[in-house]
């Protein structure tokens, strides 16, 4: 914790905003829920607070790191989190909003996107769902996004008719299936670091993305990393690194 902090809940105890316990667990660096332990220090060690995974939480445990991470920061990102679930929580939290396609639920940035502006671009719809986890992680953040959806190889006119606004990007997430030659080709055309993200949408001999993953980091183009296989939240915070403010 650094001074404002440390001012802000000597504030809270003397008010009573806070009492001893919730003083306590802001100091030891978490929060205890019994069934998990939600680092509220995250965001000033890293700049990013703890992201809630949904997979494998039950809907109470959820609904409880949900409203301890509104406590604690005033806002919330939930990854991976199925429909029914997602439109439940948004009923018992106003102050956020569900997307199926990206599937998350998160708070909306306040007022304008202030950092630099990042690409999103996939390949093909089927690649979409990883593309758009990326992109809600970013606007999350508070970054400006351009999606640039559908451009992958098979059509490659469709990305030149493009390339200006890739250029435009301080940083580009490339999502791509299949053999996953879009990262390369893109890091072909522009100056801007690209963060690849293979995903699992292809035919047998993709390996359930292996193959495009293999192909990234054998990319010909200099200045691509590499994220794991449908990680579109380890894109975006790559990517929000390698653009900062």
């Amino acid at each position: 914790m650094n001074r404002d902090d440390i001012k802000r809940l000597i504030e809270g105890l003397v008010e009573g905003r806070i009492d001893q316990q919730q003083a306590l667990e802001q100091l030891s660096g978490y929060e205890e829920l019994g069934f998990a332990r939600l680092d509220v220090q995250r965001e000033q060690r890293t700049g990013v607070a703890e992201v809630i995974f949904a997979p494998g939480k039950t809907f109470d445990q959820l609904r409880k790191l949900i409203s301890s991470s509104l406590e604690a920061h005033g806002k919330v990102l939930v990854s991976r989190l199925d429909q029914d679930w997602g439109d439940q929580l948004c009923g018992e939290f106003d102050v956020t909003r569900y997307d199926p396609l990206s599937r998350t639920l998160r708070t909306p940035y306040p007022g304008a996107a202030k950092l630099p502006l990042i690409a999103v671009v996939s390949a093909g719809t089927s690649d979409q769902s990883v593309a758009e986890e990326a992109a809600a992680v970013l606007e999350h953040l508070g970054h400006r996004v351009e999606r640039i959806f559908d451009v992958g190889v098979a059509g490659i006119h469709r990305l030149l008719h493009v390339i200006d606004s890739l250029r435009q990007a301080r940083a580009l997430i490339v999502v791509a299936g299949m053999e996953g030659a879009l990262p390369s080709v893109v890091a072909g055309l522009v100056n801007r670091p690209v963060v690849a993200v293979p995903t699992s949408v292809g035919y047998g001999a993709s390996f359930g993305g292996v193959a495009a993953l293999l192909g990234m980091l054998n990319s010909c183009a200099g200045g691509v990393g590499v994220v794991n296989i449908d990680n579109g939240f380890g894109a975006a915070l790559l990517a929000h690194r390698i653009a900062p403010e």
